[in-house]
């Protein structure tokens, strides 16, 4: 079995609620669709993250083409070396990282389909029947708040997450209705995204754990050096969740040897590969730390690849990050799960175990052409 075509489709698919936090103000995710076809005539997919710029992806991922065609998809770690080895894409990690996921997730695709199995069973069979995900809440009024969080509670859902670092004053109201509306045993996750300085996060996170209790915080300070969020952890009386400072294989070991973190909150677009992403996960499950999924906004076909890894992890978190339930549409056919239901089973399908829709790849194809990408200061 060979690959025998490469494509990509770069597509642009609108939230149905804006995402707004200290570091973006977007309507919408811009991902690129890989399709690697065989020449047995398997189609495997996968998704590249956009970061800052989508069309620098795309451009990366016509670079490593040439690695790929005429490769064997079992070869995945021999693609990957020659990719970023003879390819220097180690010298770019990050956009490196992004780029690569995508055809890593197709190849897994092909493997699968290949020798009949889902994914999960090749990465050593599921651990769990199924992944709780996070209710992602919306910045607003405290009304607002309470009337997401109560629809939310009605589908089931245990954990909700805000992101914060805007405006600590408006947050605290909004954390309050959080608070009154989902119970005392709803968790309450909160995202800074590197906004606070050390004596701002010791001030804000004290006192919000004490008037509301935060089940973790996610990157309340900088990630580097690791002696902020290092000295935090000694400081607070709130779990901490890395996040930012994951960017790649290297920063990830360095985190989760340092200690100065509680959960690690990241994905196969930070390290590049499926196999690191589980590789570094068990890595940290000897450190006695839990692992989170991280979503940059995502299509479902990066959703179930993560999900995949996720039922075989030991230390998976609940509360799993996704934005299928703020998309406005998808390319899997009928959906995912987690659209509207906190929970995802498993995936018995071979591969990714999804379907493609055609007619809304084209279209969302079509819009990225037309529109552009979801720029992260644009909404």
């Amino acid at each position: 079995m060979k690959i025998v075509k490469f494509e990509t489709f770069p597509l642009s698919i609108a939230y149905s609620q804006v995402e707004h936090s200290s570091r973006v103000h977007r309507g919408g995710v811009s991902d690129v669709v890989v399709k690697l076809t065989t020449d047995n005539g398997l189609i495997g997919w996968g998704e590249s993250c956009s970061g800052a710029d989508t069309a620098s992806i795309v451009a990366a991922l016509n670079a490593m083409a040439p690695f790929v065609l005429g490769q064997d998809p079992w070869s995945s770690e021999a693609i990957a070396r020659e990719v970023f080895r003879t390819g220097l894409w180690d010298y770019r990690a990050m956009t490196g990282n992004y780029a690569f996921a995508g055809i890593d997730m197709a190849l897994w695709d092909l493997c699968g389909k290949d020798c009949g199995q889902p994914l999960y069973r090749l990465f050593g069979g599921a651990l769990r029947s199924e992944i709780d995900y996070f209710c992602y809440l919306a910045q607003g009024t405290p009304e607002s708040l309470r009337r997401q969080c109560a629809a939310a509670v009605k589908r089931g859902y245990s954990c909700f997450y805000l992101k914060v670092g805007i405006d600590g004053a408006a947050e605290e109201k909004m954390l309050e209705a959080i608070r009154a509306a989902v119970g005392p045993r709803g968790k309450i996750r909160i995202d800074a995204n590197e906004a606070w300085s050390v004596p701002e996060a010791v001030h804000w996170l004290t006192r919000w754990h004490a008037a509301f209790g935060i089940d973790f915080a996610e990157a309340p300070v900088k990630a580097f050096p690791l002696s902020l969020m290092k000295e935090l952890r000694q400081r607070v009386p709130v779990a901490l969740c890395a996040n930012e400072g994951l960017e790649r294989q290297s920063d990830t070991v360095q985190m989760i040897a340092s200690g100065a973190a509680d959960v690690l909150c990241f994905s196969s677009y930070w390290v590049g590969s499926l196999r690191r992403f589980h590789t570094l996960s068990q890595m940290a499950h000897l450190y006695d730390q839990k692992v989170c999924k991280h979503t940059h906004g995502e299509f479902g076909i990066a959703a179930a690849a993560a999900h995949h890894i996720l039922l075989t992890l030991p230390n998976a978190t609940d509360g799993a990050q996704q934005t299928a339930s703020v998309l406005a549409d998808d390319v899997v056919a009928g959906g995912l799960p987690v659209a509207t239901s906190p929970r995802w089973g498993l995936i018995e399908a071979p591969g990714l175990g999804i379907e493609i829709d055609a007619e809304k790849l084209q279209r969302y194809h079509e819009a990225f052409r037309r529109d552009g990408q979801f720029l992260p200061y644009a909404a």
